[in-house]
C-alpha cells in the first residue's frame, strides 16, 4: 500500500471492469422488470451506503495515524531540545559529549522523515541505534559514578529522547490493516457490478464515474496512509527548526 497511483490505476480498472461485467450480464439476461427495479434500487443504495461508510471509516483511520505521525514528530523535538538544555546538569566533558551527539542524533531523525529509499533507511537505523547507545552511556555514566538527583534528571530527559524515537516508529509502522483494504475493495466491486447490472443501456462513459470517484477516494486513503511512498508526508520541520537552533550554540 506505499504505491497510491498503483492503488488508483488498479483499482479504477478492476471497478470499471466489474461495471462493465454486471452491464453486459444485464443485457444478455434482461431480467429486470419494472416491478424488480423498485427493490433492485433499495439493494444498489444500501450497498453504496456501505461502501460510503467504509471509505469513511478507513479515511479517518489514515487520518488519524496521521496526526499521530505529526503528534510524535513535534513530541521528539521537543524531547531533543529539552535534553540538550539538560545537558548542563552533567559535567563539562560529558555534557559537550551529550550536545555533539544530539545534534547528529536530531540530523539522523530528520533523514528517517524524509528519506524514500529503503537501503537508504536501513543505515539510518543502524546508525540511530548506534547513537542512541553513545547518548544514553555519555548520560548515565555520571549517574552511575556519583549517583545525586541533578543527574538523574538528565538521565530522565534522555530517557525520555529514546522513548520518542520509539514511538515514533511504532506510528509509522500501525497502517490500515489488509483486510480492511480487502474488504472495501470487495464491496467497491460489488457496488460497481450491481451499477452496471441495473443499467438500462451499455454506456462506457458513464461507467467510468463511480469507479473514478471510488478509486479517487482510495488514492487519497492510500497517500495519506502511506508516510514514505504519498505525497502527503509529514515533513520534520520541528527537527529541522530545533536543528538549526542546535547548529548556533
Amino acid at each position: 500500500m506505499d504505491y497510491p497511483l498503483f492503488i488508483f490505476g488498479s483499482a479504477f480498472f478492476l471497478l470499471w471492469l466489474a461495471a462493465w461485467t454486471g452491464g453486459r450480464l444485464s443485457q444478455r439476461r434482461r431480467d429486470l422488470t419494472e416491478e424488480l427495479r423498485t427493490d433492485f434500487g433499495v439493494v444498489l443504495a444500501a450497498t453504496l451506503t456501505l461502501l460510503g461508510l467504509i471509505i469513511g471509516f478507513s479515511f479517518s483511520m489514515a487520518t488519524g495515524r496521521y496526526d499521530q505521525r505529526k503528534t510524535y514528530e513535534e513530541a521528539e523535538a521537543n524531547a531533543i531540545g529539552t535534553e540538550y538544555v539538560r545537558a548542563d546538569l552533567l559535567p563539562a566533558s560529558d555534557a559537550a559529549q551529550v550536545r555533539t551527539l544530539l545534534r547528529q542524533y536530531t540530523d539522523l531523525r530528520i533523514r528517517f522523515y524524509q528519506t524514500r529509499d529503503a537501503g537508504e533507511l536501513r543505515h539510518i537505523d543502524a546508525d540511530t541505534a548506534r547513537v542512541q547507545g553513545q547518548l544514553w552511556a555519555a548520560a548515565s555514566r555520571p549517574a552511575i559514578e556519583q549517583p545525586t538527583p541533578v543527574d538523574a534528571l538528565a538521565v530522565t530527559g534522555m530517557n525520555d529522547v529514546l522513548n520518542s524515537q520509539g514511538y515514533t516508529q511504532a506510528a509509522w509502522w500501525n497502517r490500515i490493516p489488509v483486510a480492511a483494504w480487502a474488504l472495501m475493495f470487495a464491496i467497491a466491486i460489488f457496488c460497481n457490478g450491481l451499477l452496471g447490472y441495473g443499467a438500462r443501456q451499455l454506456e462506457p462513459k458513464l461507467f467510468m464515474v463511480l469507479p473514478l470517484v471510488v478509486a479517487v477516494a482510495f488514492f487519497l486513503i492510500a497517500d495519506i496512509d502511506s508516510p514514505r511512498g504519498g505525497v502527503i508526508r509529514v515533513h520534520p520541520q520541528n527537527l529541522e527548526s530545533l536543528s538549526g537552533g542546535l547548529g548556533t550554540e
